[in-house]
């Protein structure tokens, strides 16, 4: 970005500055809070699907989404390895216990779509199972539709060398190694192949009722903001703030007493 076209708010390189990502990272967030009371009030059933490469941002955006949210209305599904008993069932039966009631948002870090992708490029589901993914998966999400289930998919989509720096970075930081797992090492041998399987999805499952959604991800904060900011253009909601609570007067000890420090377990002061 030129010193001529130089905004507010953005350094000169055209990244955003911390303090007006922070503002306005707030400034949605209180959004998002409107939005839950709002599907609270109204009953409504929110899904929203994070997929994209590994280390694409799906993690961060969600976790800036659910962050002043309440548990009770917005929960987080990220499935692990499927069990004994769910590889016996029809796939998206391993889902549909994790779907929303009325009046929850229910955001699936990675979601049924890892069938025709990372499933695929890593031989753990046929081309049979993925024929049949095509044929069922439009059918069932029709159905969620058909149900008064608001269903959002977003793409997060990383450059190669955006997504190499971050494994490194992964690497180097104690805190998040935890996050390379053995199918992320192999996934980065196979880039082509994790694209043709991603482009084929986009294919079959891109329709107007439900359509993909791609978040170019390369600027993890500007990314967030623009997922969140789309989200909430996606659900009509009114403001149901109520006005600011006045606390009432304590009420009188009379004769309690709390019982002495001496038959209490507290924890060192460490700090």
């Amino acid at each position: 970005m030129s010193d001529k076209h130089h905004k507010k708010g953005y350094k000169k390189n055209g990244k955003l500055e911390k303090e007006y990502y922070e503002k306005e990272l707030r400034r949605l967030q209180v959004e998002l809070v409107k939005l839950q009371e709002w599907v609270k009030h109204r009953g409504l059933k929110v899904v929203v699907l994070f997929e994209g490469r590994d280390a694409a941002g799906k993690g961060g955006a969600i976790k800036r989404i659910t962050e002043c949210l309440n548990p009770r209305v917005c929960n987080v599904v990220a499935k692990g390895k499927p069990t004994e008993r769910e590889e016996k069932q029809w796939y998206f039966q391993r889902y549909t216990s994790h779907l929303p009631a009325e009046g929850e948002i229910v955001l699936f870090d990675r979601s049924w779509y890892n069938c025709p992708v990372v499933d695929r490029v890593m031989g753990f589901v046929s081309e049979k199972d993925v024929e049949n993914f095509y044929i069922d998966c439009p059918q069932f999400e029709k159905m969620l539709m058909r149900a008064d289930t608001y269903l959002i998919k977003y793409w997060f989509s990383v450059s190669d060398e955006e997504q190499e720096k971050r494994f490194k970075g992964r690497m180097e930081d104690p805190t998040k190694r935890w996050k390379i797992s053995p199918i992320d090492m192999k996934s980065r041998k196979k880039w082509v192949e994790y694209s043709k399987a991603k482009d084929e999805m986009f294919e079959k499952t891109d329709y107007p009722e439900c359509p993909w959604w791609v978040v170019e991800a390369d600027d993890k904060k500007k990314a967030r903001l623009n997922c969140i900011s789309h989200l909430l253009s996606q659900i009509p909601y009114e403001d149901l703030t109520p006005e600011q609570i006045k606390l009432p007067p304590r009420e009188d000890y009379g004769d309690y007493e709390r019982p002495p420090h001496s038959e209490q377990n507290f924890v060192p002061h460490i700090y």
